[in-house]
Order: C-alpha cells, then sequence, then structure tokens
C-alpha cells in the first residue's frame, strides 16, 4: 500500500519530465525565459499587435540580421524585408500614396502605382523605415515585448501547441501574461499585453529563416526614384 502511495504521488508531479522552471518564483521563470529567446537565432513571431495607435496582424520570421514577413491593418496588407539595413516594402498603390500624404492626389496616386508588385527600397531617413525596421529586428521587437509590467505571480500550467507551459502573469493578468515552454528551454511561446495591447504566438525558435535581396529587376529605390506628396 505504502509503495503505491508513493507511486501516485510521483505520477501527480507536475514537474516530473519537465526543465525544471515550473519550480521557480515567476520573476526567475521571466528571466530564464528572456534569456533564452536572446540566445536563440531566430524566431516566429504571429498574432497582432497595437503599436503607435494602429492595430496590426502580423506573421513574423526574424533572425540575427533581418527579418521577412507579413503585416496587416485594416487599410492594407504588405510583405516587409529586411536584409542587414536595407528595408524593402511590398504594398499596393494605396498604401504608398497614404503613407506620404494624408490626402493623396491622383497624381499621387499615378505615381504610387508604379511601386505595385515590386519590392521598395526604403531610405533610413525615411518615416516609413522608422515606423517598420522595428517589425524585424528580432531583438528590438522581443525587448518591448517580454516585460510584464506589475508584480508577477507563476500560475495555470497547460499546453500551446502540444508542449507543456507555465503561465506567469503581471498584476493578476492586467499587466501582461506570458506562458513559458516547460520543455526544453524554456523559451516564451505566447504573451498576451497589457491592456488588450495584442496577443501573439513565438514559435519555431532557432529555425532556419532565409534572408535575400529581392532580385534588382524586382527593385525600385523609394527614395531616389518616386516622389510623391511634394
Amino acid at each position: 500500500m505504502l509503495v503505491a502511495a508513493l507511486a501516485g504521488c510521483a505520477a501527480e508531479d507536475p514537474d516530473a519530465g519537465t526543465n525544471g522552471v515550473g519550480k521557480l518564483p515567476a520573476d526567475k521563470i521571466q528571466a530564464k525565459a528572456q534569456e533564452a529567446a536572446r540566445g536563440a537565432g531566430t524566431v516566429r513571431l504571429s498574432g497582432n499587435l497595437v503599436s503607435q495607435g494602429r492595430t496590426y496582424k502580423l506573421d513574423m520570421r526574424l533572425g540575427k540580421d533581418g527579418g521577412r514577413g507579413e503585416l496587416s491593418t485594416k487599410a492594407a496588407t504588405f510583405q516587409l524585408l529586411r536584409v542587414g539595413d536595407a528595408l524593402y516594402l511590398k504594398a499596393d498603390a494605396g498604401f504608398w500614396a497614404r503613407e506620404k500624404n494624408a490626402n493623396p492626389s491622383k497624381n499621387d496616386e499615378a505615381a504610387a502605382s508604379k511601386l505595385v508588385g515590386k519590392y521598395v527600397k526604403v531610405p533610413a531617413t525615411d518615416p516609413v523605415y522608422k515606423r517598420f525596421s522595428g517589425f524585424t529586428d528580432k531583438d528590438v521587437l522581443l525587448g518591448s515585448l517580454l516585460g510584464l509590467h506589475g508584480k508577477l505571480a507563476a500560475g495555470e500550467r497547460g499546453t500551446l501547441g502540444g508542449t507543456r507551459t507555465i503561465r506567469i502573469a503581471a498584476s493578476q493578468g492586467a499587466g501582461g501574461t506570458l506562458d513559458v515552454s516547460l520543455e526544453g528551454k524554456p523559451y516564451p511561446l505566447r504573451l498576451r499585453r497589457a491592456g488588450g495591447a495584442g496577443e501573439v504566438r513565438l514559435a519555431d525558435w532557432g529555425q532556419p529563416v532565409e534572408l535575400r535581396a529581392p532580385e534588382a529587376s524586382q527593385v525600385i529605390d523609394y527614395g531616389k526614384q518616386i516622389t510623391i506628396g511634394d
């Protein structure tokens, strides 16, 4: 009877077969997750974010030297690609006309139409570069996302995509929640931001991400060849 009881207790151990972070206090779990994220060369982020008053739906694959993927707003869907310092953006004519002029004229729209179907190389000095390059920068994006706001507490255990997780919450969830893997490295797997500012999944940690500049025939240098809103 004693042997059976002990076996039953062992079977109920929630940390059996895990990486052990579930035994740590919440602040240590967060630190472990942030450390694992910094150490990974690549990650895929998908979900939605509120940034500068705009809601973005994103699906981005990020590496050490850039990133690629898709962003969507209520008004447009566009492709982002950054290789090193070079940022390329592919969008419809309406996107470019609106970005450069809040009230685009017919001439603006005609000029922007030349960009359709092309990757536009955006100058680093352009506001478009400043607005969107952060979505292609792993360190910048994760640095802004992975910090929760308020007193931390470790809470629910569950599974995400078949992986066991533990959730840490700030200010009882009002300051955001983070689900951290209990298997392998303690990667962050899902973030719910404070104030309803979005939810993202983090996956494919360490998986290869191909980053290659588009063919020259598919690129327009926005700063040199297209003028809108002047």
